[in-house]
């Protein structure tokens, strides 16, 4: 049996991202977003799996809102849990890759 080992990437340091508030980061040509959310970080790509686009910006620039732990599709209205990247309403039935989150010396780190 393979043990999978996972590389650490740093993104920025924690106090970046404010409770509440989101920051996207480009890792190894993917978007990630990381949200705060009740004091716990969650990954995941900011990519609607049913049409390729941003799930945390509208067209016009503004932040798409959580409900709760759920991010809307701006476009069509898919919807994924950030805690797991799980699609939860159609039109969006992929679910989203999500990221492993820790904090380790002050840094906001992926696994990837």
């Amino acid at each position: 049996m393979s043990k999978k080992t996972s590389t650490w990437v740093v993104l920025c340091a924690d106090e970046d991202i404010a409770e509440g508030s989101r920051e996207v980061f480009e890792v190894d040509g993917k978007w990630i977003a990381v949200f705060r959310v009740s004091g716990k970080l969650y990954a995941i790509e900011d990519l609607c799996t049913h049409d390729g686009g941003t799930l945390t910006e509208r067209a016009d620039g503004s932040p798409v809102p959580l409900d709760g732990y759920e991010i809307e599709c701006p476009r069509h209205g898919g919807r994924f849990d950030i805690r797991s990247g799980k699609a939860v309403h159609a039109p969006a039935l992929i679910d989203v890759p999500w990221y492993e989150t820790r904090v380790q010396d002050g840094m906001i780190e992926i696994a990837l």
